[in-house]
């Protein structure tokens, strides 16, 4: 899930996109401490996993489409998938999505019943994603007020300006695969634009996604996911997609909860409905998110409040070792 960006022990820094960024409190510009997962929500967060770190985030779902003008029913299990790794730098990510999706089809036409099965990837798509802008590092820090508590509580206008991300990717497809529209392109590009705003406990993602952008039957699609940590381990969230099509046009709810297990794996429960009955839908989904941690040097923003904060916090942490394997401290970190 996605975790905020304050210091606690949840990821230090909750990157969305989640679903998600997990909940915690975080202080850095890119890695953090903790996972940081998209799962389960379907939109990406604005921030990137950390240079040289891979993470797998994984799950199945089943649900069924039924379509009452059309007559016909489609029971669906399947596999998504999201295989992310942070390159060359923190503020970049290279990410595959994709989804391995059955379908037993039933149509109901006159009294006459015909069943059918489908199974191929639903999708798969190559992307890169960069934070164009971090407000905790662009922004100056704001000293508290010594001199008036009132002003120290007022609301912080700032704290509405987001983090900023840009997206670029290609959907590609391999064969003759029946979840491509009739007339559809095997390869076409998808572009994105991410925010995030992390407030304590709460983040909010928002993404503006433009997809199959070189076909005829292109498609808008928008995310808004709130995720709420409930204690450092444990965050619930809820999510709005709205999709605009001359093809599928929707509007679909999502809901769930993560927990996060040390500092490298995630579970995940969620699940979806929408608001139509051509067709009607529902899902449930449960999956993990799970990270190989191969960040060995931070990149500290020099010219950064943040980053001067990440810096003498790692010597902190650095001094603190020493002490361990001297023996002078019992208790580890």
């Amino acid at each position: 899930m996605r975790e905020t960006r304050h210091s606690m022990s949840l990821k230090n820094r909750l990157t969305s996109l989640a679903f998600f960024v997990f909940a915690g409190l975080t202080t850095q510009a890119q890695y953090t401490e903790t996972i940081n997962s998209n799962r389960p929500g379907q939109s990406q967060g604005a921030f990137a996993v950390g240079n040289n770190v891979i993470q797998l985030e994984t799950g199945a779902y089943m649900g069924n489409d039924e379509h009452s003008g059309l007559g016909y029913s489609h029971d669906i299990w399947g596999i998504d998938y999201q295989l992310r790794y942070g390159l060359l730098m923190e503020r970049l990510e290279i990410n595959l999505t994709g989804a391995f999706e059955n379908q037993d089809q039933t149509y109901n036409f006159l009294g006459t019943v015909e069943e059918r099965n489908i199974r191929n990837f639903r999708s798969n798509t190559l992307g890169l994603k960069y934070l164009v802008y971090d407000p905790n590092v662009s922004l100056p820090e704001e000293k508290p007020n010594l001199y008036s508590w009132k002003a120290n509580q007022r609301f912080k206008w700032r704290t509405l300006i987001p983090a900023i991300s840009v997206y670029a990717g290609a959907n590609f497809a391999f064969g003759d695969n029946p979840y491509l529209y009739p007339g559809e392109g095997k390869y076409t590009p998808k572009a994105a634009i991410i925010t995030q705003n992390n407030w304590g406990r709460t983040v909010l993602v928002l993404n503006l996604i433009g997809d199959r952008l070189s076909e005829e039957y292109r498609s808008l699609i928008g995310i808004a996911t709130v995720t709420h940590a409930i204690t450092p381990q444990f965050a619930i969230f809820g999510e709005y997609q709205g999709i605009n099509s001359d093809v599928y046009a929707d509007d679909i709810l999502r809901g769930g909860a993560a927990y996060l297990f040390g500092t490298n794996f995630q579970v995940d429960v969620s699940g979806l409905i929408n608001f139509k009955n051509t067709p009607s839908r529902w899902q449930l989904a449960a999956g993990i998110s799970w990270r190989v941690d191969l960040h060995e040097v931070d990149e500290f923003l020099e010219d950064s409040n943040e980053g001067n904060q990440r810096k003498a916090r790692s010597e902190k942490m650095s001094r603190e070792r020493e002490d361990d394997g001297d023996g002078e401290n019992d208790g580890g970190i």
